[in-house]
């Protein structure tokens, strides 16, 4: 039965082995703190994974084109593969069945945004309606572009948050006018992105708007679309790599592309690269995991090592407490408790020292691989426990053997 006297007479015990009890709480504490730490950070590559991707749908396919660099059926290399309405028209008819969201793109980098005496340099893209959710583009004013304003051309505009903080000096920008190339746009909507800055340096006007202000007729720098998504991921990476094989092969037929022309026509798909990067942060995770668990055992290890020392050296006192008639199951008891005080303390040390680093470090750890590190308590709190079963389960054994003995073998020990 657990009481003060228990407690101090366990505390007692323990002194008389301070090195070796020092030496093992250490050995716990270290390794429940280098598990939370690295739990923490396979968290902190998992959030910088997500982030990667947070800017466009993970399920996205993009096709841009270039210049030709090998001599294809006549054809000198060095040719300009121009994209054009038609290309895109082909695509989304041919392969509706498997996509979800598309769009046609023309883009103006660096154009420069004017608000009476405001101006600055953003990336104009001229896109369909369906690149709000290829983007992941929030609305948080207004509206996004539609299919009228794509019909008739319209000269509306939506910016971003970066935009109206930097233009309009944060008020609302609804129903503003802003030039563009000396045409002026009507602002409907403001968008937000969680791509960050990157991605909030871009502004969207109608692709036909785009086409006519930059004078590109009906030509195309890129175009985007969706793959539709099945319940099992890997289907539709499946699905997703034999559209962009054959998205590719047609605009290749078309425009007499080599089929080793890998600079004439790119064709991405995020989704591949989505597993990719998954897949090794998974594995960065279980190798986090083996190494924390590792460390944990090690420390486990040595609450067993310091029972058995502990034991050896108690073994006339326990076989006087079996002569005085002392039960098996409180021989047993009585080197359990010694085996949870030195588990449990060294533990929650550990836990404690883990958690408090990853709270005053982890928000100011942020790059493109690892971001706002961090762990569940409940399952750092989970962990503990396991810890202490862990280490009762170390120290029972050499508490087995110690209820074993025999009072006259144990009084004779030397």
């Amino acid at each position: 039965m657990f009481n003060i006297e228990r407690w101090q007479e366990i505390f007692d015990t323990l002194s008389k082995n301070k090195m070796r009890t020092i030496l093992t709480g250490i050995s716990v504490a270290s390794g429940i703190f280098i598990f939370i730490v690295l739990l923490g950070f396979s968290t902190g590559v998992q959030n910088g994974v997500k982030e990667q991707f947070a800017g466009n749908a993970t399920n996205k396919i993009s096709v841009r084109a270039g210049r030709t660099t090998k001599q294809y059926k006549g054809l000198n290399p060095n040719r300009r593969i121009q994209l054009k309405n038609e290309d895109f028209d082909n695509i989304s008819n041919t392969y509706a069945d498997y996509l979800e969201y598309k769009s046609g793109g023309y883009s103006n980098w660096g154009a420069q945004l004017v608000y009476k005496k405001e101006f600055g340099n953003f990336y104009v893209r001229g896109v369909d309606p369906d690149y709000q959710f290829i983007a992941n583009a929030n609305i948080t004013e207004g509206r996004f572009l539609n299919q009228g304003d794509i019909n008739e051309a319209r000269k509306v505009i939506v910016v971003s948050n970066k935009t109206k903080t930097e233009l309009f000096k944060g008020k609302s920008p609804i129903g503003e006018i802003v030039s563009i190339s000396d045409i002026n746009f009507k602002v409907i909507g403001v968008f937000s992105d969680p791509g960050g800055e990157r991605e909030e340096s871009q502004v969207f006007i109608p692709l036909t708007s785009a086409q006519i202000a930059f004078k590109g007729g009906n030509n195309l720098r890129d175009m985007s679309f969706t793959v539709a998504m099945s319940d099992n991921f890997d289907e539709a990476v499946a699905l997703s790599q034999n559209l962009v094989l054959s998205i590719e092969n047609d605009i290749r037929t078309k425009h007499i592309i080599a089929p080793n022309d890998r600079a004439a026509i790119r064709v991405e798909n995020t989704l591949e690269k989505a597993q990719k990067i998954y897949s090794l942060s998974d594995i960065i995770k279980a190798v986090f995991w083996f190494v924390g668990i590792g460390t944990i055992i090690a420390g486990i290890v040595s609450v067993g090592n310091i029972m058995i020392i502990i034991v050896k050296e108690r073994t006339k006192e326990i076989g006087i407490r079996k002569a005085l008639g002392a039960e098996p199951l409180s021989i047993i008891g009585m080197i359990l408790q010694e085996s949870i005080f030195v588990t449990m303390f060294s533990g929650l040390f550990g836990l404690i020292i883990g958690l408090g680093l990853l709270e005053i470090l982890g928000p100011t750890i942020e790059n493109d691989f690892i971001k706002y590190p961090q762990v569940d308590f409940n399952t750092a709190l989970i962990t503990v426990f396991i810890l202490v079963a862990a280490g009762t389960l170390a120290g029972f054994i050499p508490a087995y053997r110690a209820a074993k003995i025999k009072p006259i073998v144990a009084l004779r020990d030397e």
